[in-house]
This record gives structure tokens, C-alpha cells and sequence, in this order.
């Protein structure tokens, strides 16, 4: 199964248009799409974008919630509500919203980064630090992985 992956800088052009990636384009074409779905993050400066696993994912994000419920209602309007629905024109580009653009505080510059099942859009600034903060996270994540395992042998070897 194909996933979006790697990471594309691109420019936004004088009509505010940005080209999508030729893989992107391609894994979104496979779902029979000629948009993008996208959204302002939910807790970070970046927009959440893909196409039909993206909408998958919020789709049973939603549903593990009971029907009519308190939660099940704000996560479907903070989701479902925010979605803009972004065509893409014969060259594989689109266009993003003012809001899209003031929530992510993109100007001319944009990063796409793949995440598996869709992709981010950053304002490059603002994804060298992200990435530097979750980089560090998963250093410290590894070493702490590995000084358990140590542990586990040193109780295997009876230490």
C-alpha cells in the first residue's frame, strides 16, 4: 500500500497557487479524487491534508464516539466543519484559502511533509522547529527504549 512520504518545499505562485507533489498527486488520483482535503491542525501551526485515507481516519476518529453525543458533535464540527475541499487544476496545483494560509502563517513558502496516510503543509520556519523538537523527542524515546531493554537482559542474565 502506497503512503505519502518524504518532504517537498515549494512556492507559492503570484495567483497564491502551490503545486502539489507528483507522488501526492498520484496516491490522491488512486482514490478516484481530483482535490485535496484539507483543514487547519487541531493542535499545531500546520494544515492537515490527503485524500479518501484522510477522510477514513476522520471518519472512524468520529464514530468511536456515540451518536448524538457531546464529544461526537464538537470533534465532527471542528473536523468535518473546517474541511476545505481544495481542486486540483491540470498542472497539480491549488489554491489555499486566506485561512488556511493565517492558520498555517503561510506566505510564499510552503513545506509538504508525508505522514503515512496524508500529509502536512507548513510554513517552512515554523517545520525546522517542529522537526527539531520531534527529532530530539525521538532521540530521548530511543534511548529510553533502549536502557529498558538493557534492563530486561541484565534481569535475563540474573544481574
Amino acid at each position: 500500500m502506497e503512503r505519502f512520504v518524504s518532504t517537498y518545499a515549494m512556492r507559492l505562485d503570484s495567483k497564491g497557487r502551490m503545486s502539489i507533489p507528483a507522488p501526492f498527486r498520484a496516491l490522491i488520483a488512486r482514490d478516484g479524487l481530483e482535490h485535496v482535503y484539507c483543514h487547519p491542525a487541531l493542535d499545531l501551526p500546520a494544515l492537515q491534508a490527503g485524500g479518501a485515507r484522510l477522510m477514513a481516519g476522520i471518519d472512524s476518529l468520529i464514530e468511536r464516539y456515540p451518536p448524538y453525543s457531546e464529544a461526537r458533535e464538537e470533534l465532527a464540527a471542528a473536523l468535518y466543519g473546517s474541511i476545505e475541499t481544495l481542486r486540483l487544476d491540470p498542472e497539480g496545483r491549488v489554491v489555499l484559502s486566506e485561512g488556511l494560509k493565517t492558520h498555517a502563517q503561510i506566505r510564499d513558502e510552503a513545506v509538504l511533509v508525508g505522514l503515512g496516510d496524508g500529509f502536512r503543509i507548513w510554513e517552512p520556519s515554523r517545520f525546522r522547529v517542529h522537526l527539531a523538537e520531534a527529532t530530539a523527542k525521538v532521540r530521548a524515546l530511543k534511548r529510553q527504549i533502549g536502557s529498558q531493554g538493557a534492563t530486561r537482559d541484565n534481569r535475563a542474565d540474573g544481574a
